[in-house]
Parts: C-alpha cells; structure tokens; sequence
C-alpha cells in the first residue's frame, strides 16, 4: 500500500506551480514513496538512553572574538575617493 497518492502528489506540484503529467505523477508517487519507506526505518532504532543532540558533528565556533579596534580616520578613508562631497563618498547617480 503506497503511503502518498497520485492526488496528494499532483496537489504539492500544483502549490508549487509545477505542471506534472500522469506518467509524472506516477514516477514521483512511486519515488516519494520509497522515500518514506526508507525513512521509516528510522523508526526501527532502539534510541533509549541517546542524548538529543543539536548537531551529529561536535562544531566549535571558529570565529574570532569581536573585540573593538581602532578604525581608520574618516579623513583617511576619503584620501583615496576618486569623488567626495560635505566629508563623504560621492557616487554617481543610479536612478532616473
């Protein structure tokens, strides 16, 4: 007995606006339910005692702290501007 129905997998292609044929629905019926199947074998592991994790992998954070530093002088950072205007970089205009 098939978990999903050609109906329930037309209606999901239909939400995202895709347009499925019958031989279509048929295929992805058969592949979505395969994929249930497989899934469900989950369901056989014995997990009494398993801590939930957040994360299979034990990530650490590699980032750096953000620790304030000493920024450039606005002064500076306009020395180089091919344009500025009233202590800022002036940019040509993109609108119409």
């Amino acid at each position: 007995m098939s978990r999903i129905s050609e109906d329930q997998v037309k209606h999901v292609a239909n939400l995202a606006r895709l347009v499925v044929t019958d031989e279509e629905a048929e295929m992805f019926t058969k592949q979505l339910d395969d994929i249930i199947t497989y899934a469900e074998q989950l369901n056989e592991l014995d997990t009494e005692g398993v801590e939930p994790t957040t994360h299979v992998l034990d990530l650490k954070n590699v980032m750096r702290k953000d620790e304030p530093k000493e920024w450039i002088k606005k002064e500076d950072a306009l020395k180089n501007a091919p344009d500025q205007q009233d202590g800022q970089f002036k940019v040509p205009s993109i609108l119409e």
